[in-house]
C-alpha cells in the first residue's frame, strides 16, 4: 500500500499540508512535548509518514495509560520536506523554543548528522530510530536501528554458502551506501570470498540498463545491492524485466527497511530477494501481535506495513516513557542513568536492551526472504551486538564524546 499525503491528513485530523510551513502539534504548556522530525513530504515520506504514525499511536497509548509523571504526553511535529536546511531549522526551534523533553528523527544519515550536533549542544535528548551504517559515538543519542556489524554480518555468511563467494555491489551514492559497501567487502573477505565490482548511484538515478550489462557479463554468484530510495526501486524492476532475477540471486541491506518497497514491487520482481533487519511483519511473538492489531485498529484505511524503522520509532518512544518513569522525571540525564542501566525490554521485534558503552540497541536479528510481497523469516540471532571490534566508541570512559566514526576498514 502506497500512503498517500492526503490519507495521512485524515488519518490525524490535519486541515492541511503546506509543503512550505512545518506541520506543528503545539504541546499545551501543562504536557510533557516529545518531538517527531520525520519527512511527512518530500522524497522520503514513504518512510517518514509511518514513522509518524507509530509516534502518534504511541504518544496516544502511553497517555490512555495514564501519561507519564502525572501529565499527558504531547507531540510536537515538524515536517522536514527532506531538507537539511529544515531539518537544522526546526531541530534547533524543537531544542529552544518548544523545549521538548526528548526527540524520534531522521531518516538518513545525511540528517541525522545535520541535527545530531544541534540536539547535542543544547542537550536535548535524541532517539535516531533508524537502520544506519554504525559509527556514531553521542552520550545525547540513543540509537535503536540496526548497524551492519548486527545484520551485514548476518546475511553475508548466509548467503555466500547458499550462491558462493563472488559478489557484485551496487550502493546509493552517498555515506551510507559507501560505507555499507565496505562493511560488505570485509565480511565478504571474511568468508574467503570476493567482490569482483561495485557500483555507486546518485539517489535520484533511475536507469540502470549498463550495470545490469556489466553484472550480467562479471556473472557473481549473487549481487549485493545497497540501493535507497523510490528511484532506486527502478533496479530491481529492471533486472526482473531483462531476465536476470533467475539467473543471479540478490540480497538487499535497505528492501524492506522502511517504505513500502516490497509491496511496490511486484511478485515477480520481488520474489527471492533477501533482506536482514532488527524487525520484520513476520517476528512471531505475542508483543508483535499486539502492536500490529493496535497499528490496524489506530488506522484502518491506510494501514502502515510496519518495517525495522517505524517500528524501532515505537520502541523508542516505550524506552523512553519507561525510563521516566523508574527516573521519575523528564530531565536528560536522570533519563540516561536509567536507559544506560542495559535494562532488557521485550518489545514487537523482540529482546531489546542499550548497550551502556555505545547507546546503540543489543537486539533480535532476522534474515528474510521476501515471498509474494511479504518477508519471511528464514534465520533469527538473539541478542546480536551493536559493534565489534572496529567501533571505538566508549561512553563509559568518555561521556563527553561527540563524533560520528567512519569506520575504516
Amino acid at each position: 500500500m502506497i500512503i498517500k499525503r492526503r490519507q495521512f491528513l485524515r488519518s490525524t485530523g490535519a486541515a492541511a499540508l503546506s509543503l512550505a510551513a512545518p506541520l506543528v502539534a503545539r504541546a499545551a504548556a501543562d504536557t510533557i512535548k516529545v518531538g517527531g522530525l520525520h519527512d511527512l513530504s518530500g522524497a522520503l515520506d514513504l518512510v517518514g509518514i509511518p514513522m509518524n504514525q507509530v509516534f502518534q499511536m504511541a504518544i496516544k497509548e502511553i497517555n490512555e495509560g495514564g501519561g507519564l509523571l502525572g501529565q499527558q504526553v504531547e507531540g510536537v511535529v515538524y515536517d522536514p520536506q527532506s531538507n537539511m536546511s529544515l531539518y537544522s531549522q526546526y531541530a534547533t526551534q524543537m531544542a529552544l523554543k518548544d523545549r521538548v523533553a526528548v526527540v524520534m528523527g531522521g531518516i538518513t544519515s545525511a540528517s541525522r548528522e545535520t541535527i545530531r550536533p544541534i540536539f547535542h549542544k543544547f542537550q536535548t535528548l535524541y532517539f535516531y530510530n533508524t537502520q544506519y551504517e554504525g559509527g556514531v559515538c553521542d552520550r545525547n543519542e540513543i540509537t535503536i536501528g540496526t548497524t551492519p556489524a548486527q545484520t551485514v554480518a548476518r546475511i553475508i555468511p548466509y548467503a555466500t554458502g547458499l550462491y558462493g563467494k563472488k559478489v557484485y555491489i551496487v550502493a546509493a551514492d552517498y555515506n551510507y551506501g559507501h560505507i555499507t559497501s565496505a562493511w560488505i567487502k570485509r565480511y565478504v573477505e571474511e568468508q574467503g570470498g570476493e567482490v569482483i565490482a561495485t557500483e555507486f548511484f546518485p539517489l535520484d538515478v533511475a536507469q540502470f540498463g549498463s550495470t545490469i550489462s556489466k553484472i550480467q557479463a562479471a556473472k557473481p554468484d549473487f549481487v549485493c545491492s545497497a540501493m535507497v530510495g523510490s528511484s532506486h526501486l527502478g533496479f530491481y524492476r529492471q533486472w526482473a524485466a531483462a531476465g536476470m532475477k533467475e539467473q543471479i540471486p540478490m540480497i538487499s541491506t535497505v528492501l524492506g527497511a522502511g517504505g513500502n518497497d516490497q509491496i511496490v514491487l511486484t511478485a515477480a520482481e520481488g520474489n527471492g530477494i533477501l533482506s536482514s533487519f532488527g524487525y520484520f511483519e513476520a517476528v512471531d511473538n505475542p508483543q508483535n501481535k499486539a502492536f500490529l492489531e493496535r497499528i490496524k485498529a489506530e488506522y484502518p484505511t491506510n494501514t502502515p506495513i510496519m518495517s525495522e524503522i517505524s517500528e524501532c520509532t515505537y520502541e523508542g518512544m516505550m524506552i523512553w516513557a519507561d525510563a521516566v518513569r523508574e527516573a521519575g522525571s523528564i530531565e536528560r540525564d536522570a533519563v540516561l542513568e536509567v536507559i544506560a542501566q542495559g535494562k532488557t525490554y521485550d518489545l514487537p521485534a523482540g529482546k531489546v536492551k542499550i548497550d551502556p558503552k555505545t547507546h546503540h540497541a543489543i537486539r533480535d536479528v532476522y534474515i528474510a526472504e521476501l515471498q509474494d510481497q511479504a518477508f519471511v523469516i528464514k534465520e533469527s540471532f538473539p541478542e546480536s551486538q551493536p559493534a565489534d571490534t572496529q567501533m571505538v566508541c566508549d561512553l563509559i570512559a568518555d561521556p563527553n564524546a561527540n563524533k560520528h566514526y567512519e569506520i575504516s576498514l
